[in-house]
This record gives C-alpha cells, structure tokens and sequence, in this order.
C-alpha cells in the first residue's frame, strides 16, 4: 500500500516534463559528509549513513531496471576537509548493485560541497537529466546552490535537481554558507529543486527516503488505470 507521502510526490511530478518517461539520465548525488555517521538523540540507534543505505537496497532495484542511473559522492577528503567530491560512474543501465555496493563502501568525513557537487553531476549529464542530492544538511563549503540553481534554469533548463532532506539538521559550520541567512527553507540546498522546477521532499525514515527516491528516480503510475501511462520525474 502506497502512504500519503508517496501519492503526493507522485502527484506533484504529474506534470508535462513527465511525458519523457525514465528517457532521461539521471545523477544520484549522496551525502557522504561526516555528520552521516551521526545516530542523532538515541545512542543505540543507527546512523543516517546506515539508513540511507537500507533505503537504497530497497528502492534501487525497483529503479534500476527503468532507468539509467549514475552516483556521485561527496564527503571523505582527506586533508582537505570539501575536497571529497567522487565520479563514482556515470549513468548506465542497471546500475542497482553498483549504487549500492558504492555506497556500502562509502566511510563518512569532512564538510558539504553541495553547489560544487550538483554542479559536477550535471557536468556529467550535459544539458538534459535528473540529479536527485540526497543531503542531511546545509552547504558547508561555500558554495552557492540558489545561484547554482537560477544559472541552470536559465542556461540548462533540460536539467531538473530534486532534493531529498534525509533527517536534516542544523550544521555548525552553515555560517559558512553564504546564502544560508534568512533562507525559509531546512537546508539552502531547497533552492536547487524550487529554482529548476524539482522537489524538495524532507524525509526522517528508511521507508520515506525509499519511497522519495522511487519516485523521483523510478517511473509512477499516475491516475487510475494503465490508459493514464508511467509517469515519474521525467
């Protein structure tokens, strides 16, 4: 049975950029910064980084065989603490096991480059696809989405950002935002969906971050029989 939360995504992608089906490509840019291996309040409960992988291995092999996903990392830099940005591979047909597997690998450390690192997926896109940033944060290293996002709108409007809060939280090092101040939303990273036409969806459960990815990713069946078609985030 589908939640409220999943008929409201698929309801809000049921829109004319929807008529491309899974046709596009699409970037999975995740959050390996260092506060993924934070258990928030509870002491015995699992990391964001630990629950974000549960919710690939249950959402990736739904995605994988109707579109061609690649991963981007950000996170573990060594010395430099924004320099953990990683072209793990790029979109490719199939690619459940190897998000996953990628992922299962990734060992959280340093800021978030969120700018930088949409900006490299869609580098890696061209001028038409999806990048979906899962972030528990804010833009720690500088960077600029709301600018990021009104350049792509008006210089790469074939690219739509959606972002997935996953347990958001207030980042320490934010001040190093320069856009942050005053902006109404959880994580400045919002700008990037309100800016390119996407979704911002907050989501605190393995089951919402699951279902988030699906249907930002994924194709969904929107209306009330087949006669309406899959539609999904484009």
């Amino acid at each position: 049975m589908r939640t409220a939360l999943s008929l409201m995504l698929s309801c809000a992608l049921a829109n004319p950029v929807s008529a491309l089906g899974c046709a596009r490509d699409a970037m999975l840019v995740f959050d390996g910064s260092a506060s993924m291996a934070e258990v928030g309040y509870d002491p015995n409960a699992p990391t964001r980084i630990d629950e974000a992988r549960a919710a690939l291995r249950q959402a990736m092999p739904r995605i994988a065989p109707v579109r061609r996903v690649g991963l981007l990392t950000y996170g573990p830099g060594g010395a430099d603490s924004c320099g953990g940005i990683a072209l793990q591979f790029a979109p490719r047909a199939d690619a459940g096991e190897a998000v996953v597997g990628a992922v299962e690998g990734l060992r959280p450390g340093g800021l978030t480059p969120l700018a930088e690192s949409v900006a490299a997926a869609v580098e890696v896109l061209g001028h038409e696809g999806i990048v979906v940033l899962v972030t528990d944060g804010n833009e720690t290293c500088g960077g600029r989405p709301c600018a990021l996002g009104a350049g792509l709108a008006a210089e790469r409007p074939g690219i739509t950002v959606h972002v997935i809060g996953f347990r958001v939280t207030y980042d320490p090092f934010s001040w190093n935002s320069p856009e942050a101040e005053g902006y109404d939303g959880k994580t400045v990273a919002k700008c990037l969906s309100d800016r390119t036409g996407g979704l911002y969806v907050d989501t605190q459960t393995v089951e919402e971050l699951a279902e988030a990815l699906e249907v930002t990713l994924g194709c969904t069946v929107v209306g009330r029989g087949p006669e309406r078609g899959v539609r999904g985030a484009g």
